[in-house]
């Protein structure tokens, strides 16, 4: 049996981690070194902003979600505005909802997708 024969498993939720078809392997690989599936990715993340009260997260401007990298994590952007920025020329500005605060993301210049996300002190 080779090593692509063995099935990896999540370290957090414990199932096997399906091959992908996709361009991603299905998994990741934590601070820990541990392999942890999308899913479990999701959920630690969305501890990580409540405990943390940032996170860096993508947005994509043609559906105005700011998700993780898999997708596994996901919010509607509910307003967003576009200015100008003295280096990288664009500046997007968006806010979404999470655990019942309003969330400021900055995304800067048109060759990024990174989104800085930090809590507001706004109830939704």
């Amino acid at each position: 049996m080779g090593t692509a024969d063995v099935k990896k498993l999540c370290k957090s939720c414990g199932y096997a981690i399906p091959k992908s078809n996709e361009v991603g392997t299905g998994y990741a690989i934590n601070e820990s070194g541990d392999i942890v599936c999308y899913a479990c990715c999701a959920k630690s993340e969305k501890q990580f902003m409540i405990e943390n009260g940032k996170i860096d997260l993508y947005l994509n401007k043609y559906t105005f979600d700011v998700t993780n990298w898999p997708g596994t994590l996901r919010f509607s952007v509910e307003r967003y505005t576009t200015g100008k920025h003295n280096i990288a020329k664009v500046r997007t500005d968006v806010w979404f909802d999470f655990e019942g605060y309003v969330w400021h993301g900055i995304q800067y210049g048109n060759d990024s997708e990174i989104c800085h996300c930090k809590k507001t002190k706004r109830t939704a």
